[in-house]
Order: C-alpha cells, then sequence, then structure tokens
C-alpha cells in the first residue's frame, strides 16, 4: 500500500535511532518519523509556492508540538486540550530555528513551517534532539532549497567524565547541560547551562559532541542521495547593483559621519534625514523599486560598518575591539520590593526586580519531562520604549522568553539550595533601554537584585556577548557588540559565568558556522570581560549578598515533624492550620517529609506559630511550659488548650500562689495564661498548673534582678 515507505536506522552515541518516510503526511514537502528509544516524533516541512509580496524578510516558522498523551497525561487545563505552548517548547523551538535559519537561501521570501510533533517520549532519550535530526532529515530529503544538513547532541559532564546524549539518571547529576549542533566542518550553535565550568572543559565538551554530530551528519547526506527530491529552482532577490554603487558615491560619506557615534539617538536622527533625501531622488527615478531602495539604503548601512571593522578595525562607537562601554552598578533603587538592581552598559539598560515568597509559589510545570515545578524564575520584559519605539503590549514573545531562560540558566547553578534558604525566588528584568546584549544585562541585574535581596548565592554571575564579522577566510571578533554591531555583525556569542567558570552560553549566529579557533577566541574573551564586569563594576556596587532580609521581605523559620502527625498540624478540611495562620498571621507550608516552612513578614509571629505547631506535632513532657488559651470554666477548675486541638485541665487548686474561692476571679474564657505541664496520665491526660508557672517566672525574675549590677 505504501509504495515510498522506506526505514533508515543508524547508531546515535550508541543507541538505535530510526527515521521512517513515505508512510505518512504524503502531502508534505519533507516528512518522517524519528524513532530514538520509545522516544517518537514527526517532523513536517511545508514551503509556500510564491514568495510574499512586499516581505523584507524570511518568514520561517518553526513549532515544537509537546503533546500530553506522549507520556500518558491528560493536559490540566480546563478544556482539556494542548493550549498555547509551554516555556520548554518554545525554548525547543528556538533551539531548532536558530541553526537553521542561515543555511536557507539568501532573499529568500517563501513562507517556510517546520512542525515537530512529539508522540512519544521517554525521560531517556531527548525528544528534542530527535525533532532537531529529524528536522535536518526532513529538510534535506524535500524540494525545499536549504544548504543543510544539521545535526545536534546533548553532552554532560558527570564526575569529570564527558558524556554525549546523558540519560535522565545522568543529566540529574550531570554539571553540564550543552547542546551542540553541527554542520558538515563547522559549529552552528551552541547552548549550555553549566555549573561554573572552565573554558578549557567546555570546549572539550563542544568537541566531543561536534564529533559526534558529524557522524549524523554523514548518515543524513546518504539518506538524501538515495531518496531526496530534487531541490525546487530558487531565484534570490539580489540588491541592484547599479543603484547601490550609484547610492555609495553620492551618500557614503553622508551615512558615514551619521553612523559614527556612540549615542543611538543621535545616530537615528542624522540618519532620518539622509534617508528621506536618497528617497526623494530615487523614488523619482526608481518609481516602481520602492522596496529595493529600502534594500540598498540598509546594504549601505552595513557596508560602511564591516568594511569599518575589517579594513579599518574601527568600531561604530569608536571603541577598541576589546573595550567595553561605560559600566555602571546600583542596587536598593526600588522602595518596598525585596532586593533591585540596576546595570547600565552604554545605552542597555536592564532593572531587575526580586522577589522572595514560601516554598509553594514554585511554578508547577505541565511538559513532558519529570520536573514538576520550579523554585527559581527569572522572567524578562522587553517594552517598546526600550527602543523608542511604540507598539501596545501584548505579553511576552519567542525571543522574550528565550532571553529570560537563559539569564535564568546563568545563575541557576549559584541558588542557594532549598535547605540552605527555603524560599522561592522570582527575578523580572525590565528593560528599561536597549542597543546590544540585553539579556546579559538582565544576568548582571540578577545578580545584583540577589544580593541586594539578601540571597546567599554561591557566587555573583556577570554576563557579556563577543561579536563577529567574516569575510572569506577572514574573520575578527569584538567584545561588547552593540546593537549596529548585532544587526549587520554575523554573531551574537553570549556568556555568562563567574570566576570560577561558564554558568550559560548562548550562540546566535547569521552564517553557517564557526571553527574551533573562532570559539576559543570568543570565550577567552568573554572571560576577560566578565571578570571586569564583576570586579570592577558589580562588586564595587554590592561586594557580597546582604546578611538581613529586607524589612518587607518574609521571614522564614523552618522545623522538622514527624510524617505521622502532619494530619495533626493540618486537621479536619485544614482547619488546624489555617487558625494557626490566622492567629499568628503567618503562612504555613508543609511537605510530605515533615518539612514545615514558616512565612511572616514578622519574625515573632513566626515565632510563635512554630512554637504552636511544635506543641501540635511533639508530645508535651512534664516540666514544659505553654503560653495557651482558656477555653471552658468548671466549677473545679480551667481548662486550657495549650496547641490547637490539645488542652489540658488546671484544677483551681493550681490557678493561683493563693487560695482561689472561684475559678471565675482568676481566668475568664479566653485569658492567655502561662501553665507548666505537671502530669500526663495513662489515659493521656494532661494536668496543668498556672501557680507553678507563676512561681518559676518569680523565680526566674528574682535572678535576674539581683544579677544586674547596682548603680
Amino acid at each position: 500500500m505504501f509504495e515510498n515507505f522506506k526505514t533508515f536506522e543508524t547508531t546515535f552515541a550508541g543507541e538505535k535511532i530510526l527515521f521512517e518516510t513515505g508512510k505518512m503526511c504524503e502531502l508534505s514537502n519533507g516528512s518522517c518519523l524519528v524513532r530514538y528509544g520509545d522516544t517518537t516524533v514527526l517532523v513536517n516541512v511545508t514551503m509556500s509556492e510564491k514568495p510574499r509580496e512586499g516581505m523584507d524578510f524570511f518568514p520561517l516558522s518553526v513549532d515544537f508540538e509537546e503533546k500530553m498523551y506522549s507520556v500518558g497525561k491528560i493536559p490540566g487545563s480546563f478544556l482539556k486540550r494542548e493550549s498555547r505552548p509551554s516555556e520548554k517548547a518554545v525554548l525547543s523551538s528556538r533551539m531548532v530555528d536558530r541553526p537553521i535559519r542561515p543555511l536557507f537561501p539568501d532573499g529568500m521570501r517563501n513562507d517556510v513551517t517546520v512542525v515537530m510533533t512529539v508522540m512519544s517520549c521517554d525521560q531517556d532519550h531527548s525528544p528534542e534532539i530527535a525533532g532537531m535530526i529529524g528536522t535536518s532529515l526532513a529538510l534535506s530529503i524535500s524540494d525545499i532549497p536549504w544548504n543543510g544538513p544539521i545535526a545536534g547532541v546533548n553532552v554532560g559532564l558527570v564526575d569529570g567524565e564527558i558524556i554525549v546524549n546523558p540519560n535522565e539518571e545522568q543529566r540529574g547529576k550531570s554539571d553540564l547541560q550543552l547542546t551542540v549542533v553541527s554542520i558538515r566542518d563547522k559549529v552552528c550553535m551552541i547552548e549550555a547551562g553549566a555549573n561554573q565550568v572552565p573554558e578549557d572543559i567546555m570546549m572539550e565538551a563542544i568537541k566531543a559532541g561536534d564529533a559526534e554530530a558529524k557522524k549524523m551528519i554523514a548518515f543524513i547526506d546518504d539518506v538524501t542521495a538515495q531518496i531526496g527530491k530534487k531541490k525546487i529552482a530558487f531565484e534570490p532577490i539580489h540588491v541592484d547593483k547599479d543603484m547601490f554603487n550609484k547610492m555609495l558615491a553620492s551618500y557614503g560619506d553622508k551615512v558615514k559621519y551619521a553612523l559614527d557615534t556612540n549615542d543611538k539617538n543621535i545616530r537615528e536622527e542624522r540618519l532620518a534625514p539622509i534617508k528621506n533625501e536618497i528617497h526623494a531622488e530615487y523614488d523619482a527615478e526608481y518609481p516602481e523599486q520602492t522596496s529595493m531602495i529600502d534594500e540598498c539604503i540598509y546594504y549601505l548601512q552595513k557596508h560602511i560598518v564591516r568594511r569599518w571593522l575589517l579594513d579599518e578595525q574601527k568600531r561604530v562607537d569608536g571603541r577598541g575591539m576589546d573595550e567595553i562601554r561605560r559600566l555602571d552598578a546600583e542596587v536598593k533603587l526600588i522602595p518596598r520590593v525585596h532586593g533591585s538592581g540596576m546595570f547600565t552598559r552604554g545605552q542597555t539598560q536592564v532593572l531587575t526586580i526580586a522577589t522572595l515568597g514560601p516554598v509553594s509559589d514554585a511554578q508547577r510545570l505541565d511538559g513532558l519531562d519529570s520536573q514538576e515545578n520550579k523554585r527559581y524564575m527569572h522572567q524578562y520584559n522587553f517594552p517598546s520604549y526600550s527602543v523608542g519605539e511604540t507598539r501596545p503590549s501584548r505579553g511576552p514573545g519567542r525571543r522574550e522568553i528565550g532571553h529570560g531562560a537563559l539569564a535564568e540558566k546563568a545563575l541557576e547553578p549559584v541558588i542557594p539550595s532549598v535547605e540552605e534558604f527555603p524560599y522561592a525566588l522570582r527575578l523580572v528584568s525590565e528593560v528599561l533601554s536597549s542597543n546590544g546584549s540585553t539579556s546579559q544585562g538582565a544576568i548582571c541585574g540578577s545578580t545584583l537584585a540577589l544580593m541586594d535581596a539578601g540571597v546567599p548565592i554561591k557566587a555573583p554571575v556577570a554576563g557579556i556577548s563577543c561579536g563577529l564579522i567574516t569575510e572569506g577566510d577572514r574573520w575578527m571578533t569584538m567584545v561588547d557588540i552593540q546593537g549596529l554591531e548585532d544587526f549587520f555583525g554575523d554573531m551574537d556569542f553570549k556568556v555568562g559565568g563567574t570566576h570560577k567558570g561558564v554558568t550559560a552560553i548562548q550562540m546566535d549566529i547569521k552564517i553557517d558556522g564557526l571553527t574551533y579557533d573562532i570559539i576559543e577566541e570568543a570565550l577567552k574573551k568573554c572571560k576577560t570581560a566578565r571578570e571586569h564586569i564583576l570586579d570592577d563594576v558589580m562588586l564595587k556596587a554590592i561586594p557580597e549578598p546582604r546578611k538581613e532580609l529586607s524589612e518587607f521581605a518574609p521571614k522564614m523559620l523552618t522545623l522538622t515533624i514527624h510524617p505521622d502527625k502532619i494530619r495533626e498540624v493540618i486537621g479536619s478540611g485544614g482547619k488546624v492550620i489555617q487558625r494557626i495562620c490566622a492567629e499568628n498571621d503567618v503562612k504555613i507550608d508543609i511537605e510530605d517529609d515533615g518539612s514545615v516552612f514558616v512565612l511572616s513578614t514578622n519574625i515573632d509571629n513566626a515565632r510563635r506559630a512554630v512554637q504552636v505547631i511544635k506543641t501540635i506535632a511533639e508530645d508535651p513532657e512534664v516540666g514544659s511550659f505553654y503560653k495557651g488559651k482558656v477555653t471552658r470554666l468548671m466549677p473545679f477548675g480551667a481548662f486550657v488548650e495549650i496547641a490547637p486541638g490539645k488542652e489540658g485541665l488546671v484544677h483551681i487548686s493550681k490557678l493561683d500562689t493563693q487560695r482561689v474561692e472561684k475559678v471565675e476571679d482568676v481566668v475568664s474564657i479566653g485569658s492567655e495564661v502561662l501553665v507548666k505541664v505537671t502530669e500526663i496520665d495513662s489515659q493521656g491526660r494532661i494536668n496543668l498548673s498556672r501557680r507553678d508557672a507563676l512561681i518559676a517566672m518569680e523565680k526566674k525574675n528574682t535572678e535576674k534582678t539581683q544579677q544586674e549590677p547596682q548603680a
């Protein structure tokens, strides 16, 4: 029935991987089903027949679709179906988009869509890697013009050993979560989260991943040779050379002057009248080529910036190749928040706010992997005013989610454990001004905000980016690229880390790939730059985390009770714990193992709540003192509740140091009294004494008075 059905099998990092084509999705330009362990991903690639009219960029759409049935779950939403992509799915889409995008022909304007559908998922075999390789094979065998293939692998570092495509257990112990994507002779994408891994070890891991990826590339080439379709003829839209050369001769010097400043506002002010002047002249001469005029203006700026860098070693703002823009760091800018830090690099400025909360405020995750919640969260906002534009706010896009995740990844290795610091942490980075590498500004701002909040991070983290310009075999790198260098350059190599090593990498390129020499130089330059940022700027603003939390931050006390006592602390329908929270103005979280977290902005309230919980969870001991509340009055005495649901009797003879005729003469219902446990009988009934407590208190006060120095 399926005449074109074929299967191809190979070994991938020691594991079998199988590709099926020709059985499903016959109407796609290219399709394959990837079976990697029990992970199964269906990949489809399609392209529109005609390019979009008036489009000035390549309309590529990459979607990584997480289907909850793949892990045997029913979606938790009201509709019980998958809705908007999770952050993990967005990040997976971006991870595939970045390496495949530069390999499409320049000037391509046809819509291309890549859809990776996760149909089955086992935790030992990455669906993201399966989807990426499936995308590469589907594009390669399709008729869509593309200069692949690519292949990607995950790399871990367990007990000092580099492991390619680690399983779930190994990932849990790994000091490195690295993804390396390669083409035939270069590395085209790197993304990493690392536990302060030194640059030399990072480079070894990149090379190990690259070597394995190249084996898969050879396999895809072989499959393509067997079943690949003939590529559709494509005529790219080239810049009109005559128009460009004429524009360069007439306006080149003016544009050079406009670009030659370190102030983005001044640059835009200078360029605006020049663009108007060009259009005034060229619109009349080329009335039907308005879009080509704009294209030539773009390439005129690009030509000038790249020639400056390659021929004159001159940067737009006059800096040296390894010189960082003006830096500034401040903390404690915003009142009442738990921590704040602002980092400024040139005209890039990011303000980050830290908020502390109970562990129960951790984000719940509804995805395909085994992680169910996230205690440390970082979010990144990029409002239109940060680039001097106007547009309505519509929530975070894929770029914002990606930049937030990168900063989160950079700080995650230095966040203290829940045992060391029992809080959930939310960091929000607000980009106030953007002129290059705001994601790295968010890393620096987050470190400042965490330290200002009193979070005992293991080490401060800084971020910096390295750019690249290439021409044939010539290349050169520059540190701290601003917006124009990013826009017209070939690479944005972002590295976050501490003095000890790298914590995060994200590599964006516009060319087909990088050599080892370029990667090593970028890592080296970023290390030198981030140490300067840490020592000379950030640690001068705040040398270490504050010793105390903000007065507005919740104070946390912890204790551990026997798991069998959890039910008593919670009470029927939660009545007991709700009462403790209401009477002491606290919030309480209890884990299944008996860990109890008591949170309040007032430490005294938290201490009272802890004492109540201890009283409930621990059997009272004879001789112990408690502050209780009178609940019932009897002719023979008063019943006092020393903890919710736990009360004892104070006999009338034990109510006071003097003889008591009537119980009502000493206490009333609701009175708070200090009592001492004098007896617990065989039936567990508690006998209390207010008299003994008063005597003990008087004795303590007398001893204190005697010990005080005489005037």
